[in-house]
């Protein structure tokens, strides 16, 4: 039976396919902007979503709460079973009631809850991805990578990861009704994550610290606003404490999880 991949151009959703792939599950991928290989599904267009699901036992989905009713309806009738969602760690952190990513991720959560459908959440911490969008422009353009806090400790996640825990609940049993929560296998400060990209690249990348306003201003220049406020908050906390990390990846798909230093040398080709 098919697996529909929604956003399968995406920095996860692609890893997803090519895993389903790799283990000879039939898939149809899907894009907002569809070509020969990917057909037309977008959550803010309920129309396209029957086609999209007829014939699917199973769906990888990105959270998006305008479109989530529509959905839910279409895969009832579809006859879809199973739905693995990319959620966020924000719904477990304290103060998710008042954090609008949490609320965002947590609509989603709520209504698959209630849909009958088997379930599985995918709640990611910080993306290693996310450092594409605060860093490439100043690495590529070999200026300083301007930092408020270059102490502060994240522990970023690979979508590989997510891509991969995703890929196991997709194709083994005993993933229903499971939320797994993943971070990072390390804690690393903002400047040894800068550190690690420069390794990758062969060229050290000198670091200029800046204000919280000044690196509020940098982020906004190609994040949300949604998302600069949350960026910041967990840099301002990674300054205070050490971010929690786990073991999930290992524990779920049965082999370690990406270190930032390895994904730094995957996504040499963004940085130079």
């Amino acid at each position: 039976m098919v697996t529909v991949v929604f956003g399968a151009r995406g920095s996860v959703g692609h890893h997803v396919a090519a895993g389903l792939t790799a283990s000879s599950v039939p898939v149809r991928l899907t894009s907002r902007t569809p070509d020969a290989s990917h057909i037309a599904a977008d959550l803010d267009v309920p129309e396209t979503l029957p086609a999209a699901l007829e014939g699917a036992s199973q769906v990888f989905l990105y959270a998006k709460s305008a479109g989530i009713e529509a959905f839910v309806a279409a895969a009832r009738s579809a006859g879809v079973r199973r739905v693995v969602l990319l959620s966020s760690g924000a719904v477990v952190q304290p103060g998710a009631d008042r954090n609008p990513i949490a609320r965002e991720h947590r609509i989603v959560e709520s209504a698959l809850e209630e849909s009958g459908l088997s379930w599985t959440f995918i709640r990611p911490g910080m993306f290693a991805t996310n450092t594409r969008w605060w860093w490439t422009r100043a690495i590529k353009g070999g200026e300083a990578v301007r930092l408020p806090y270059p102490d502060a400790l994240t522990a970023p996640v690979s979508e590989r990861d997510m891509a991969a825990l995703a890929v196991t609940a997709l194709t083994e049993g005993g993933h229903g009704r499971q939320a797994y929560t993943v971070y990072g296998p390390q804690a690393l400060t903002l400047r040894e994550q800068v550190e690690h990209i420069g390794v990758a690249i062969g060229r050290k990348i000198p670091i200029e610290v800046v204000t919280p306003e000044q690196a509020r201003a940098d982020l906004g220049r190609t994040m949300p606003a949604m998302g600069v406020e949350a960026i910041m908050g967990a840099w301002a906390a990674g300054a205070k404490a050490a971010p929690e990390t786990s073991v999930i990846v290992e524990r779920i798909t049965g082999r370690p999880a990406q270190t930032f230093a390895e994904w730094a040398r995957d996504h040499v080709a963004d940085f130079r």
